[in-house]
């Protein structure tokens, strides 16, 4: 099986990589670049904190910022590498305003999603993967640490759950639990959901740390003991929350992991058996989920819904139905105010925002077509960050430069954000969004 060879430093001028490289090594951008993760990442800290209207106002600065620098540094881009199924993802979210069925939604949904796709091409565009490493490590590092501070302080001085600062007063007298910021259960055996307010949101951006740390522990790009300790409260903060759907990621990833290093063992000449032995496990998960899907549920620890998923899946289904080509128009974010999302979530007195299944989301939203498109997108993003992970760097023809940690970067970010598109729609929104968009455009662009 032939793997696509990029060569970085080929048809490049000197001025372009001078670009780049002070693009990626500025102090203002690694800095912003850093405040940028964090946001996207626990974007919900920052509207507990401030409110919407507020968070709002610092999205906005962080989206013009991101196309400031952009603009002042000129990063090299070419053009016809640009990843045409992102390109053309996006369009047909633009197009769907002309058979939405709530235009002034599709019109909001986009501006949040070209905010959050120009904040992604600074990150591809303006830093290399070695700073975005150093990025993303420094964001992790400040999520968890307050999100294991703020709950220590919960459970130590305050000893009762805290809603948002931003919270209506007076308080009503029944709360659902999904509305309290932290719920108080740091020494009650229960799931912290740390300064994101979620314990589903905290234990992914934990996995994510540790594939982050590792990277960096594993090419000694800072301290052994930091890098370990970092580990340890990232290790921590997982079991805290608890998640079992993102313990189905940890394993899905760390069985990718595990394929890689497999394949970059064997060398490029004898990983038919490697791709054997994948395409076999795939059918076997294939069918024990089929044979024991009603068990699934007792073993991860969920009701036998999966803690509503399954209603919210039928009434997705059953409305992208009625619209199954082209879908019902893109909104991002499901819009609470209008028609069909009023009501098409509701469980324990929660509005829930989202199909807590990107596919089906993007299904309800842009049809069959919208589905093929991203998958396209999926799929040859996966192609080029597989290959880019398992082959040697190779920066002029004939050059193999030893194997190193970072170039596994993008694929094992990847298969973490795949893994969690089964019970979330976060690889659309936010955070998600922005790794997909940066692993799409980067490895189209450069090698790590």
């Amino acid at each position: 099986m032939s793997s696509p060879r990029p060569v970085p430093s080929s048809g490049r001028s000197l001025s372009d990589r001078v670009r780049t490289a002070r693009g990626a090594s500025g102090t203002g951008a690694s800095v912003f670049a850093v405040l940028l993760l964090f946001t996207l990442f626990a974007g919900d800290f920052w509207r507990n904190l401030i409110s919407w209207p507020g968070y709002f106002v610092l999205a906005a600065l962080l989206a013009a910022g991101s196309i400031v620098f952009l603009v002042r540094l000129r990063p090299a881009f070419r053009w016809r590498k640009a990843p045409k199924t992102l390109v053309l993802f996006l369009a047909l979210a633009v197009v769907s305003l002309a058979w939405s069925a709530y235009p002034g939604a599709t019109a909001l949904g986009l501006v949040a999603q070209f905010a959050t796709t120009a904040a992604a091409v600074f990150l591809a565009l303006c830093l290399t993967w070695r700073a975005l490493l150093t990025a993303l490590a420094n964001a992790f590092r400040w999520i968890l640490g307050l999100s294991l501070l703020f709950e220590l302080v919960v459970a130590v001085f305050v000893r009762h759950p805290v809603l948002p600062l931003t919270s209506i007063q007076p308080v009503p007298s029944h709360i659902p639990a999904a509305f309290y910021w932290s719920r108080d259960l740091l020494f009650r055996g229960g799931q912290i959901q740390g300064i994101v307010g979620n314990s589903n949101l905290l234990a992914m951006i934990a996995l994510l740390s540790l594939v982050v740390f590792g990277i960096q522990l594993a090419d000694r790009t800072i301290r052994r003991g930091t890098a370990i300790t970092w580990l340890v409260v990232a290790v921590l903060t997982f079991a805290l929350t608890r998640s079992s759907t993102v313990f189905v990621a940890a394993v899905f990833t760390a069985v990718v992991l595990g394929f890689a290093l497999w394949t970059r063992g064997v060398g490029p000449e004898r990983r038919r058996p490697v791709y054997l032995t994948g395409a076999a496990l795939v059918v076997v998960v294939v069918v024990a989920v089929v044979l024991f899907a009603s068990r699934i549920p007792a073993l991860l620890g969920k009701s036998e819904d999966l803690t509503g998923r399954l209603t919210i899946w039928n009434s997705v289904i059953h409305l992208a139905q009625e619209r199954p080509a082209f879908g019902w128009g893109w909104v991002s974010y499901w819009a609470p105010w209008v028609e069909p999302f009023k009501n098409l979530a509701e469980r324990g007195g929660v509005v829930y925002l989202q199909a807590h299944n990107a596919w089906l989301d993007i299904w309800l939203q842009l049809g069959i077509v919208g589905v093929v498109i991203f998958a396209l997108l999926i799929v040859s993003t996966l192609w080029r960050a597989w290959f880019q992970a398992v082959d040697r760097p190779r920066f002029a023809p004939g050059d193999d430069l030893p194997y190193t940690a970072l170039t596994l970067l993008p694929l094992l970010l990847l298969a973490a954000l795949l893994a969690q598109s089964l019970a979330e729609s976060r690889i659309l929104i936010e955070a998600g969004w922005t790794l997909l968009v940066v692993i799409a455009v980067k490895t189209k662009q450069s090698a790590p």
